[in-house]
């Protein structure tokens, strides 16, 4: 193996902006920023969310963001700023490094993910289908 986990991730962290929930949860009312839950939907289902957090599965992600794909979400191309989590902080590190290559920008992401959020004690929403 040329590049383990841990060496991609030390990579991703020295060239992209990392944020401390407290610092995140600063912008969750802010209209120009997109909270980006990278989480698996079964994931988001058990655990809740941060309240008005797009859904987007790390495996799309590259695809909803180029305006060529078919898959494009309009909402990417929309000029607003990013903050992308996940459950630990290492996908989110590894998408936000992949989205800022891409052009997307601004990005940052939570260091510590979800669990860091919940732990801080700031708001979430339940995960649960709504009907």
């Amino acid at each position: 193996m040329k590049k383990g986990y841990r060496e991609l991730l030390d990579e991703a962290n020295a060239e992209i902006e990392v944020v401390s929930p407290e610092e995140a949860a600063a912008l969750l009312d802010d209209e120009g920023t997109i909270f980006v839950d990278l989480r698996d939907p079964r994931e988001v289902e058990r655990d809740g969310r941060i309240p008005g957090a797009r859904h987007v599965t790390r495996g799309m992600l590259e695809f909803w963001i180029d305006p060529e794909s078919p898959y494009h979400k309009p909402f990417f191309a929309s000029g607003k700023s990013f903050v992308f989590f996940c459950a630990g902080g290492w996908r989110s590190a590894l998408a936000t490094k992949t989205a800022q290559d891409m052009g997307l920008s601004p990005v940052k992401h939570i260091l510590g993910g979800y669990t860091a959020w919940k732990a801080a004690g700031l708001p979430v929403e339940s995960g649960q289908k709504k009907n």
